[in-house]
């Protein structure tokens, strides 16, 4: 075991032990076009077991690395923990990734194996070719794109269905997530059994009310770490009900929810935002019991309106890929602090650091701004075969977010901005989220983005990208709410109405996608 004791853990364990428990219990239901589809906890190990007999058949062997391709559909979850039960290692893709973005996946990981939806396979079928990747198909595949080696329906039936997953060293590898690349090509952020499984534990144990007895709403992207950990790992650890929508549209989710009596809904602030927009022309409300917000700041105002529309506390939460990903969630039972992302979750050390110093750990007062560190068994293995970017990423065995906060006399941590979304206009610091939560107020916003633009003159300008609600003449009148709020060098200088904002992966605004266009 390589000096790292004798025990073992494996994230496939959840399955198996939703299995034991809960076999007759309903674990997935998923909104598919042709009806509501249910898998049950029994059923759910049956096919990871038989899909893993097939990828062994097919020469999966413990350490491999197998990339999945697929939307939030139950073979999504079963290709996942039949990977993992062989003590191989997952590497989910982007459903929108384009064949060069893939074929850097798929060749940076060494994945033998992708096992890919149809409509995936125009862009994922020339890049396996590339890489000479074994494809495993799910679902029909459109006319002229080539048809897989197999389909995964054929490979569960090739081999001898698994009878007991691979013990792993809880410090083994068992994902691979390719963070978006806000600076140059993506890197696979490595993360192991042991920090996967705590942060379910610690999910259910400290953070949020979940029971038994709750239907999770599970439209959060599931090649994710948002998704993947927080959704689909915590819930079925629990032994509740994910209610699955394999592409997020507010109007359906909305309908979803009440039909299936959701009581969790988990989202980025894009959800939220859309949902409420759903809200006005719906007089129907699901359950809610409790909400949690990730991925970016939540703007003060969709909190409110949300909990006001919803009768539903939000948590607001903060975390990244390579903290697998929750750093710190607003407490349960109290309200959420305005602004805040809550206290570090049980066993992780946030700390404020000079941003400006770099090798070592410079701790800060509290009250004052500057990078946020982290360190915990959250952490993840380090950065795939890149051994110099995860030494920059780390200093004095703290990670460094690259994010700009502060923290309470409490322990609250207050996210200022990102540290590359800064804007430095006539030098002083403006930073996008402030000025984000300002717009959100206003009653003729749906959504907005704030970003900086070279300038000349002011070195950096302010510009923000609108969607406008039908019915507003303008940004006018919103450019004139603004500047009543904030001090007259932080305020945007130019508007763009826009029809939508583009978005990453976890359904996270790209700022810098709007910085780069050529307005």
């Amino acid at each position: 075991m390589d000096g790292l004791g004798l025990g073992t853990l494996n994230v496939a364990t959840i399955v198996v032990e939703g299995a034991r428990r809960h076999r007759n219990k309903t674990a997935v239901l998923t909104a598919l076009p042709d009806g509501l589809h249910e898998t049950s906890y029994g059923e759910l190990w049956e096919q990871v077991r038989a899909a893993a007999g097939g990828l062994r058949a097919r020469g999966v062997e413990r350490g491999d690395r197998v990339a999945v391709m697929l939307p939030n559909v139950p073979q999504f979850i079963v290709a996942y923990f039949a990977v993992l039960s062989l003590g191989a290692v997952v590497v989910p893709i982007h459903l929108l990734f384009k064949r060069e973005e893939i074929t850097h996946v798929l060749s940076r990981s060494g994945a033998g194996v992708l096992i890919a939806s149809g409509t995936a396979l125009a862009e994922a079928g020339p890049a396996a070719v590339d890489t000479g990747t074994t494809v495993v198909g799910v679902g029909p595949v459109p006319d002229g794109v080539p048809v897989p080696a197999v389909s995964l329906d054929d490979l569960a039936t090739e081999g001898t269905p698994l009878d007991a997953v691979v013990g792993t060293n809880p410090l083994d590898p068992a994902t691979v997530l390719f963070t978006s690349g806000t600076t140059g090509a993506p890197k696979g952020a490595v993360g192991t059994h042991f920090a996967l499984v705590e942060q379910a534990n610690v999910c259910i144990i400290d953070l949020f009310d979940l029971r038994e007895d709750d239907v999770v709403f599970g439209g959060l992207p599931l090649f994710h770490t948002f998704g993947q950990t927080v959704v689909m790992n915590t819930t079925l650890r629990r032994g509740a009900t994910i209610v699955l929508l394999p592409r997020f549209d507010a109007a359906t989710a909305l309908a979803l929810c009440v039909e299936q009596r959701v009581t969790a809904f988990l989202g980025v602030p894009t959800m939220f935002i859309a949902l409420l927009e759903a809200s006005r022309t719906s007089a129907e409300r699901p359950p809610f019991r409790w909400a949690v917000s990730g991925g970016a700041a939540l703007p003060s105002a969709v909190l409110e309106r949300f909990e006001t529309t919803f009768r539903s506390p939000v948590q607001e939460g903060y975390g990244m890929t390579e903290t697998s990903p929750v750093i710190s969630v607003n407490p349960r039972g109290v309200p959420s602090r305005a602004g805040s992302v809550g206290p570090a979750i049980w066993g992780v050390d946030v700390v404020i650091a000079d941003a400006e110093v770099e090798g070592r750990i410079e701790p800060l007062p509290v009250g004052e701004v500057g990078e946020i560190v982290v360190r915990g068994h959250n952490l993840f293995a380090g950065y795939l075969d890149d051994p110099e970017a995860t030494a920059e990423a780390m200093a004095d065995g703290f990670l460094r977010t690259g994010d700009v906060g502060l923290l309470s006399e409490d322990g609250y941590v207050t996210i200022v901005d990102r540290k590359k979304d800064l804007i430095l206009r006539n030098g002083y610091n403006v930073y996008p989220s402030e000025l984000e939560s300002v717009l959100h107020r206003h009653e003729d916003v749906a959504s907005a983005a704030v970003f900086g633009v070279d300038h000349p003159v002011h070195g950096q300008e302010v510009h923000a990208a609108v969607v406008l609600r039908d019915g507003a003449a303008g940004t006018e009148a919103v450019d004139a709410f603004v500047q009543d709020r904030v001090a007259a060098f932080k305020y945007p200088r130019v508007y763009h109405v826009v029809d939508s904002l583009p978005l990453g992966p976890s359904g996270k605004v790209l700022r810098r996608e709007l910085a780069a266009r050529d307005w």
